[in-house]
Parts: structure tokens; C-alpha cells; sequence
């Protein structure tokens, strides 16, 4: 039985259930956004631009730290979309309570992972001196809501997998107000800065992992959860790693060539921090928008690949690159237009508002380029080529960020030079991830297929 919040994808139109899909999905990345730059505009705000450069140079570490174990969500997703689409639902309660079982040990072991490498990362990226003590302090609070992460991420991608991406949001959206609420109280009435934010989000990431499971606990048979049957069936365990672990690696990876940039801009002071913190905003709520559809790619090819719908799997890819990258340029270019009105909700420190504004002018406008490796990603994961896209990433975003500032900016060494670094990595992963995706769709998709 099919609730009113799940779509069909092996059935009927797709753009509009692409899209009815991709929304919820582009909503909830964005929401949790928003709540995250509240943190950053609360303490910019209303306590300084040196708490503000604390809990805004974290994000790169936080995703570095966190990347492999979030990626295996994908391989959740792939694995029970594909139970689905091959017509073996019967696995697929076995899927989930192995799933939930991998989110709270992901979760525990990220605690004490993160509570030992903070530091020596955050040493590593030269954060500056007057920063480190905050820094230290926002990251080992937020790190105590790992398992709530984990949870909601995973319980999230098997929610999605099944065609229901509205109940995540509704989750994050009340978690998300929970979120921004606590942080006024906090940070306003009691003072506590970083402190403040921080606390803030642990409490709201429990309550937007505990509404998750509550979904999951009253779910259909086949889906629902049941803790009395937590533990791991080895057989799925190793079909999410290796779809999920390819993803995972590339999202560290990924990460830490954010975190050699983000060492970079430490370098330009405390006021380049905040200003590329808050600018670093507008570039992820466009990611989201291209990453929403390429989780839809992810989902809809996985079911319609594994029911030999090969038909349907073009289309999906055509339909989700074509609005990725549309609503993407469309959100760049309100930004842009809007920059300086935008970038004052978060400080009204001139020197930091320059250094946002020049992030925004040497890299944001050309950002909905990333459309075209992550969507395609997508679909070759769909597919369960998920190492391909993960290669290409690794190669032609991470290592050519690393020798591009290693050796080009090192030479020039300006704020400006810094930020290109994006866009040229941007243009040559699409390349590269379009490329693989055509050779590999002539070589395994038949011109017809079943219907």
C-alpha cells in the first residue's frame, strides 16, 4: 500500500513527479541551510565577527569528518530503491533495520572521532589564534549530535527511496524553528555565543531524528522499524558500501580539499573568514538545489534501471539536468542581483561584507555549472556505476583544487585568485562525469526496453 506522500517512478509521467519529488528534497537542504546561517547571522549579529569566523570556518571540518558516513545514506537509498524497482520487497524490512543499525554506530563513532581530530584539524587549516578557542568549543558541543545526524540522514534516504521526500521536510522544517528559536534564546538573553548555537543545533537535530523514527515506526510492514530486530545482514551491509562508500569517499575527499581551501582564506584574517562564511551560504543553497535533483536521479534511475526501464532512465536523466541547472542559474542570478542586501542580514562589519562580496563576484556566478557532474553522478549511481562519478570528482575537482592552490596561488596568493579555483574545477568534472555517463549508458542501456 502506497501513502499519499509516495510517487510512483516505474509508472507514468516523470518532469512531474521529478520535480514534486526534487521540491520537498531542495526544501529541506535549504531550510537546514537557513538554519545553519541563522547560527552564523545570530552570532554576527548579536555577539562578534570573531564567534561569527568560529563557527563559520567549521563547516569544512564538520563535512570532512562526517562525508564518508553521510555518502553511505546514498548506497541506502540505491539499495532499497532497487529492491523496489526489481520487485523484491520482501528484503527490503531486512534493508532498513540493517540501515538504522549503520546510523547509530556511524553516529557513536563520530563522536569520539571528532571529539580527537578536531583540533588537530583545525590547527592544520592555521586557523588564527584569537578564532581557535571558539572554534575548539562550537565543534566539540556539535559534535555530541552525531548519532542524531546519522539517524536523520539515513532514515531520511530510505524514506526517499520508496518516493516520499514530503515527511523529511516536514522534520527538518519544525526541527529547523526548534533550531532558530533556541539560538535567540541562547545567544541574546543567556549570552552564550557559540556556545548557544551550538547547543542549539544538537537539540534540534534530536528532534528532527526522533520525528524520522517515528515515521519509520509506524510505516508499512515493509518498511517499518522495530528495534527488537536492529542489527546488520551482512549481504546488504556490503551492497550500500559499495555504492554509498564510493559516494562517501568523495564527499571527504571533496571536503578536504575545502579544508586546504579553507586554510587559504584563513590566511587573508578573521574578516575573510566571516565575510567567504556568510558568502558560502548562497553557495549552498544553489548545491542543493542541484543536489535535490540529483537525488532524484539517484532514486528514479535506481528503480526504473533495475526494472530494465532503460527508456524511462534517459528521460530521467534529460528532465533532471535540464531543471538542476535551470532553478540553479535562476538562484544564482537573484543572488547576485540581491548580494548586498542579502550578505547585511549576517553583518554590518564593511570589511566583512568586501570580502563576501568578492567570494560572490569570482565564484557564485558561474556555480550552476556543478549541475552537470553531480546530476549525471547521480544517474550513474542510479545505475550502480557509483565509482565512476567518485574517480572523476576525486581527480578533476579535488586534486586540481589542491595543486591549483599549491602551485597557482601560492605564486599569486589573492583573495580573488583563491576563489577561481572553483569554477575551473567545475568545468572540467562536467566534462569528464558527461563524457563517462555517455559512454557508459551506449555500452548498458539498450535503445529499447521493457515498458
Amino acid at each position: 500500500m502506497m501513502r499519499r506522500s509516495d510517487v510512483n517512478m516505474l509508472e507514468g509521467s516523470l518532469i512531474d513527479k521529478i520535480v514534486l519529488f526534487a521540491l520537498p528534497l531542495a526544501a529541506s537542504s535549504i531550510l537546514q541551510q537557513l538554519f545553519n546561517a541563522a547560527d552564523l547571522a545570530v552570532v554576527g549579529r548579536f555577539a562578534s565577527a570573531r564567534a561569527m569566523a568560529a563557527a563559520g570556518s567549521n563547516a569544512s571540518v564538520i563535512n570532512l569528518l562526517v562525508g564518508v558516513f553521510v555518502g553511505l545514506s546514498v548506497g541506502a537509498n540505491v539499495l532499497v530503491a532497487t529492491m523496489i524497482g526489481s520487485g523484491h520487497r520482501e528484503k527490503v524490512n531486512e534493508a532498513v533495520h540493517t540501515i538504522y543499525t549503520i546510523a547509530l554506530c556511524s553516529g557513536v563513532f563520530l563522536i569520539f572521532f571528532g571529539m580527537l581530530l578536531s583540533v588537530p584539524i583545525l590547527h592544520m587549516m592555521s586557523a588564527p589564534e584569537d578564532v581557535m578557542e571558539l572554534a575548539v568549543l562550537y565543534l566539540r558541543i556539535y559534535f555530541l549530535s552525531m548519532p542524531a545526524i546519522m539517524v536523520f540522514n539515513f532514515g531520511s534516504a530510505i524514506l526517499r527511496s520508496k518516493g516520499d521526500s514530503t515527511r523529511p521536510l516536514i522534520a527538518l522544517l519544525l526541527s529547523g524553528v526548534i533550531n532558530v528559536i533556541l539560538n535567540l534564546i541562547f545567544v541574546i538573553l543567556f549570552h552564550l555565543h557559540v556556545i548557544g548555537v551550538a547547543s542549539a543545533t544538537v537539540i534540534s537535530n534530536y528532534i528532527g531524528a526522533g520525528m524520522v523514527t517515528r515515521f519509520l515506526l509506524t510505516e508499512e510492514e515493509s518498511f517499518r522499524l522495530n528495534f527488537r530486530r536492529l542489527g546488520i545482514k551482512w549481504m546488504h551491509l556490503k551492497r550500500i558500501i559499495r555504492i554509498g562508500l564510493p559516494a562517501g569517499m568523495q564527499g571527504a575527499v571533496f571536503s578536504l580539499s575545502n579544508v586546504v581551501i579553507q586554510s587559504a582564506v584563513n590566511s587573508f584574517g578573521a574578516n575573510a573568514i566571516a565575510g567567504s562564511a556568510a558568502a558560502a551560504n548562497f553557495d549552498f543553497l544553489s548545491y542543493y538545489i542541484i543536489n535535490a535533483f540529483a537525488q532524484s536521479a539517484i532514486t528514479f534511475t535506481g528503480q526504473n534501471y533495475a526494472a530494465r526501464k532503460y527508456d524511462r532512465c534517459r528521460k530521467v536523466f534529460r528532465i533532471t539536468l535540464l531543471c538542476g541547472g535551470c532553478a540553479s542559474f535562476v538562484t544564482v542570478v537573484l543572488f547576485v542581483v540581491f548580494r548586498y542586501r542579502l550578505i547585511s542580514l549576517f553583518t554590518t562589519d564593511e570589511a566583512v561584507i568586501g570580502f563576501a562580496m568578492r567570494r560572490i563576484m569570482n565564484c557564485f556566478i558561474l556555480h550552476y555549472l556543478i549541475s552537470t557532474y553531480e546530476i549525471t553522478g547521480g544517474c550513474l549511481r542510479g545505475m550502480g556505476y557509483g565509482m565512476v562519478p567518485t574517480v572523476i570528482s576525486i581527480a578533476g575537482t579535488c586534486l586540481f583544487r589542491l595543486v591549483y592552490i599549491f602551485t597557482y596561488f601560492r605564486s599569486v596568493h589573492t583573495f580573488e585568485a583563491l576563489f577561481h579555483v572553483y569554477p575551473y574545477s567545475w568545468i572540467l568534472t562536467g566534462i569528464l562525469t558527461l563524457t563517462a555517463y555517455f559512454l557508459i549508458r551506449k555500452k548498458h542501456m539498450p535503445l529499447t526496453s521493457s515498458q
